[in-house]
């Protein structure tokens, strides 16, 4: 029979197991309706399954800020559902609304260390949320990431080079039919009916990112209803009924009657 000190002493410097490894729930991002829009398209479930490790759910409640203009850029998002308003403020005090982002954009790309714009939800909104530094090495790990970070990038370009000339050569009435149509070339690419537009952003929001007055907006989107243009739903949404009429006006090719 074996001596019991024996057994004590075994049991007192036997090694402890080790911990279970944490399993991470990538489920999630497998399932997200617009993976196939976002800056982790083209990575490989195994690749999600690492990426999954630095991301979180976030939900910002409408009215409320994402991150503020000279906040320190430690995170980047991703959108999932909502949309979201990006802008600047004068020294006076104005705000210029540079942008709406929606359902697959990305956020919070900075120069420097801090954010040089303000993001701020139009309505409830979910976001994947990024720490910076752990981002940056997984693109280090994975390029083809990166290469598509580049290219959202890029298109981000091109629309602010569209939106410059919008504010700089366009009437009111113009600038609306315009951004009617903007609205309906993203709800395409998202997938989602483009008829009637959907307008989450209220007028004011409207106003800020063509450079018109709030009143200007209402008059003008009342006289593309006049006209038959457009009719208005309820929420806000346009119908458009007169699709060749809008693309026309919006080209400067249709004068205002």
């Amino acid at each position: 029979m074996a001596d019991p000190r024996t057994r004590t002493l075994a049991s007192k410097t036997a090694p402890e197991a080790a911990p279970p490894k944490q399993v991470i729930d990538f489920d999630p991002c497998m399932r997200c309706n617009v993976r196939e829009m976002s800056v982790c398209a083209d990575l490989t479930p195994d690749e999600l399954e690492h990426l999954a490790e630095i991301v979180t759910d976030q939900t910002v409640d409408t009215g409320h800020a994402i991150f503020s203009e000279g906040d320190d850029a430690g995170s980047l998002f991703n959108v999932t559902g909502g949309v979201v308003k990006l802008y600047k403020l004068l020294p006076d005090g104005r705000r210029q609304i540079t942008g709406f982002l929606f359902p697959g954009d990305f956020l919070g790309l900075a120069v420097n260390e801090q954010y040089g714009y303000s993001a701020e939800a139009v309505e409830p909104v979910k976001l994947c949320r990024f720490p910076r530094v752990p981002l940056e090495r997984v693109m280090d790990r994975y390029p083809h990431m990166k290469a598509r970070l580049f290219t959202m990038a890029s298109n981000e370009l091109a629309a602010a080079q569209d939106q410059m000339l919008l504010l700089g050569r366009k009437t009111a009435r113009e600038r609306i039919a315009s951004f009617l149509l903007q609205l309906q070339s993203s709800a395409k690419r998202r997938g989602q009916p483009v008829n009637p537009v959907r307008l989450p952003m209220n007028r004011g929001d409207i106003a800020d990112f063509l450079g018109l007055t709030t009143e200007t907006v209402s008059r003008t989107i009342s006289a593309m209803k006049r006209a038959g243009v457009i009719a208005l739903r309820e929420g806000g949404n346009v119908d458009v009924r007169d699709q060749d009429g809008l693309d026309a006006i919006a080209a400067g090719e249709r004068a205002e009657a």
